[in-house]
């Protein structure tokens, strides 16, 4: 249901949002969305296509006048982090998500919101829809499985686009024109260790409470991982055997909360519940704001079997001495700009089968060489099995692009100030399509967006109207 004090301009931007956050649309899933989009398309009689991953491409005319005018992409991403709380009874292949306004924000009811890219795509849907704006010929790109690694983008066929200058929606800082971003690539590592039954009670330790987040964009915030900070709780408990692992949901993700199942002699478990209160302690010295809410809890848990103590060890020493965070920081750009990163994202033990997943980001790739050597070194010392995922190029900025020129200049016309101009440390999809258009000229832009990947994603209500008319206003003088 939309709420009661839900925005109301620009009317068609946010109904179109509003109507996106009620289908749901995980990576691999954006059928329905995609059906939304060529109802609508159909509707005004537009022309769309596809390929065979179903990326789609809709055809808007030029408004009268126009005609002549350069064609423009407008690129956006079906698909959404799906993420919630552990307390939140929430199916993201069934339900609609529960929307909230909030001082002055648009959040989901602890889930995401997937502004991330809805709100991109309720724009472009709106220059479809909209009679009043005045554009040239239109390419409204929708892109699906970006969140799990730009596989629409990365397998799109190029023979879908025309254009000869591409406008992505999906950055996440108002007043700030985007020009380039971080490639990425990953690993999945496995090992299977041998198990013995046990009888009797075990424990389970799980947190809860940490913020998580984008593992790009916020990687510099140095927010709590679940997986290190649990790991670290066990290291001094003798006798311990580990049972199973359930911590993190998705490579891009900080993870927020997770729990691990163990047994250990009884002194083991009693001095552990005594040293909780200090672990958070010692966690809220110096772990950021957002943060501070994080609560462990220790309760008895039938554990049926577990790895030896030995095998035990190795997996917490391995969690240990795994890298995690900001590796490089660029030194041209502000200091929040990263050049370099890691992300210890995904720990799981089921039955004595060993998961981790990673993740890493970098502007240049030969930077990130010896990160890799070192996590490839660690996975041939613990004897883990690597299965690479593909990974993504990066967009090299370009500050002599006549599109920025244009992009600023009206950004100062319209509102007196100029824009920031920057990299992100994210993956977009501009680096992928621009290598398979190597002549357009590419701009990222977007509303305010926080907490983007986590259930406290919230839209900055009063920067979408600026947004659109800075999105309109470019379209009508490009």
């Amino acid at each position: 249901m939309k709420p009661e004090n839900y925005p109301s301009q620009p009317a068609q931007l946010w109904e179109h949002f509003y109507r996106i956050t009620q289908i749901p649309r995980p990576s691999k899933q954006e059928a329905a969305v995609r059906g939304y989009v060529i109802e609508l398309a159909e509707a005004a009689g537009h022309d769309w296509r596809s390929d065979d991953q179903e990326n789609l491409v809709v055809s808007v005319p030029a408004s009268q006048g126009r005609e002549n005018a350069p064609r423009v992409i407008i690129q956006n991403h079906l698909d959404m982090v799906t993420v919630k709380t552990s307390d939140k009874t929430h199916d993201f292949e069934r339900d609609p998500l529960a929307l909230v306004v909030e001082d002055g924000w648009l959040r989901a009811d602890r889930t995401t919101l997937g502004a991330d890219n809805g709100v991109g795509c309720a724009a472009a849907l709106a220059l479809m829809t909209d009679k009043e704006v005045e554009h040239p010929p239109l390419e409204l790109l929708f892109t699906v499985d970006e969140e799990t690694g730009l596989g629409g983008a990365l397998n799109l066929d190029p023979g879908l686009l025309r254009g000869e200058i591409m406008l992505n929606l999906d950055t996440e800082d108002w007043n700030e024109l985007y020009i380039g971003c971080a490639g990425g690539a990953g690993w999945e590592f496995t090992r299977d260790f041998p198990t013995q039954a046990v009888s009797g009670d075990g424990w389970r330790l799980s947190v809860q409470g940490l913020a998580g987040g984008h593992s790009g964009i916020q990687i510099h915030e140095q927010l709590g991982n679940a997986i290190k900070l649990l790991c670290q709780c066990l290291q001094s408990v003798e006798g311990l055997r580990l049972g199973a692992i359930d911590i993190g949901v998705a490579h891009n993700v900080i993870p927020r909360e997770g729990w691990i199942e163990f047994t250990c002699p009884p002194a083991g478990g009693e001095g552990l519940a005594a040293a909780l209160v200090e672990w958070e302690r010692r966690w809220r010295g110096y772990l950021p704001g957002a943060d501070q809410a994080l609560a462990l809890e220790l309760a008895k848990a039938p554990v049926p079997a577990v790895l030896s103590e030995q095998d035990s060890r190795s997996v917490l020493d391995l969690v240990a001495i795994f890298p995690h965070g900001a590796q490089a920081y660029n030194l041209q750009q502000p200091a929040e700009l990263v050049d370099l990163s890691i992300n210890l994202a995904i720990l799981r033990l089921v039955g004595g089968s060993l998961f981790l997943e990673s993740s890493y980001r970098f502007f240049n790739e030969s930077q990130s060489l010896p990160l890799q050597q070192s996590v490839l070194a660690l996975a041939r010392a613990w004897q883990l099995g690597v299965n690479p995922v593909v990974g993504y190029p990066g967009w090299e900025p370009d500050f002599d692009s006549p599109l920025l020129a244009r992009a600023s200049a009206l950004h100062q016309e319209l509102f007196g100030r100029a824009p920031a101009v920057k990299a992100i440390h994210a993956g977009l999809e501009c680096g992928i399509l621009k290598g398979k258009q190597p002549d357009i000229d590419v701009l990222s832009f977007g509303p305010t967006i926080k907490g983007a990947h986590s259930p406290t994603e919230r839209l900055k209500i009063d920067t979408v109207a600026p947004f659109w008319r800075f999105l309109t206003e470019l379209l009508a003088r490009l």
